[in-house]
């Protein structure tokens, strides 16, 4: 009941009619906490989404949500621009009584409150090949919408975030310290990464010589972030977009690939039911060229398939450098979820290292049609 009160307090100071009912736990995100909000309406019930933000994870919360009021409007500028007979959406920023997108409680907590897509749902885990194509063209035509936002350069809501150079002093300082006694369990994982080593730097180099451009990124392309029409089953929002910042768009291709290929749960802990799945793959490429194909360079077409490789190396690193650190950045529920969590991702690396000749000449073949069309 208090915690009710609590957050019936967050609530009230944003400019919403009616009255407040109950706030109830939604999702399955690693870093904010989400509660679905119900309101009475005259009568009619409509629900919110009111977020906290992680301060641990995004230090610079205000920076944060200037990011997301920017995009959010450019979205929704675009959208009024166009066709308003299609189901597109983009989320919708609730404002307080002062006019500002979020709201600060007496501890000290970041909040932001979203008018909730009714009839439309978001999934773990690619159901088919075309739901795949669907999801990765949502995420081309937003890196595609993003092109032409105006004003300053975003800020970087967490710096050097695929920096995987970056990354991988961090996980070698991990190791050093050892702070929780752990790497006596991890010598398999740290062989693993550590023998890829000469790979992990490739497209910090490509972008620092000039060679990949700098775009506007989401860099958290999980299937989970992308919303589903519960009838036409097309993507129809964006979801998360505290992550969105400059960045290189191989960084999203590659978090769909990561995510999507695996049927597996993402702490699956018998690791042979994870495996790449071509299929998916293929309807992931041809989604994503379809939607933002026509803004990618030659170059940035061509590191598609590695991208993959790479960010799933990359969130391996970082599962086993939390392990390491003692789980102080992912939430955990159980013992040993970061290290299973690792060792899934580095069992994925290997399947893409399996199918990356394979997954070369698909792109061969894709690339003497436009878009990615069939």
């Amino acid at each position: 009941m208090r915690r009710q009160r609590e957050l019936r307090a967050v609530c009230e100071a944003f400019y919403i009619y009616g009255d407040f009912l109950v706030a109830t736990p939604f999702g399955t995100g690693n870093i904010n906490d989400t509660y679905q909000v119900t309101y009475d309406q005259g009568g009619i019930r409509l629900h919110y989404a009111l977020q906290r933000i992680n301060k641990t994870v995004f230090t610079k919360p205000d920076q944060v949500m200037e990011n997301v009021d920017r995009v959010t409007r450019h979205m929704l500028s675009k959208i009024h621009g166009s066709n308003l007979t299609t189901r597109k959406r983009t989320i919708r920023l609730l404002y307080t009584r002062d006019g500002k997108p979020f709201v600060v409680d007496a501890d000290g907590e970041y909040w932001r409150m979203y008018i909730f897509i009714e009839h439309a749902r978001t999934y773990d885990v690619l159901e088919s090949a075309d739901h795949a194509y669907k999801a990765a063209r949502t995420f081309g035509e937003f890196q595609w919408d993003m092109v032409d936002l105006p004003g300053p350069r975003l800020h970087e809501t967490i710096p050097d975030f695929h920096n995987t150079p970056l990354r991988l002093e961090r996980l070698k300082d991990a190791i050093k310290r050892d702070p929780c006694d752990r790497v006596k369990q991890v010598s398999k994982e740290i062989d693993f990464i550590l023998s890829r080593d000469s790979e992990l730097g490739r497209l910090v180099e490509l972008n620092r010589a000039n060679l990949l451009p700098e775009r506007i990124t989401h860099n958290d392309t999980k299937i989970n972030n992308i919303l589903i029409d519960d009838v036409s089953g097309e993507g129809i929002c964006v979801l998360d977009l505290d992550t969105v910042m400059p960045g290189l768009a191989l960084y999203d291709f590659g978090d769909m690939v990561r995510s999507g290929t695996n049927a597996a749960e993402e702490d699956e802990q018998r690791l042979d039911r994870v495996r790449m799945r071509f299929d998916i793959f293929e309807a992931l490429l041809r989604g994503y060229l379809a939607g933002a194909g026509s803004f990618l360079t030659p170059l940035e077409r061509e590191e598609l398939p590695f991208s993959g490789k790479l960010i799933t190396m990359e969130l391996g690193m970082r599962f086993l450098t939390d392990f390491l650190e003692g789980d102080t950045y992912f939430k955990t529920t159980r013992v040993n979820q970061n290290l299973d969590r690792c060792r899934t991702q580095f069992k994925l690396v290997e399947e893409m290292e399996a199918n990356f000749c394979k997954m070369h000449k698909l792109l061969k073949s894709l690339n003497t049609r436009p878009n990615g069309t069939l």
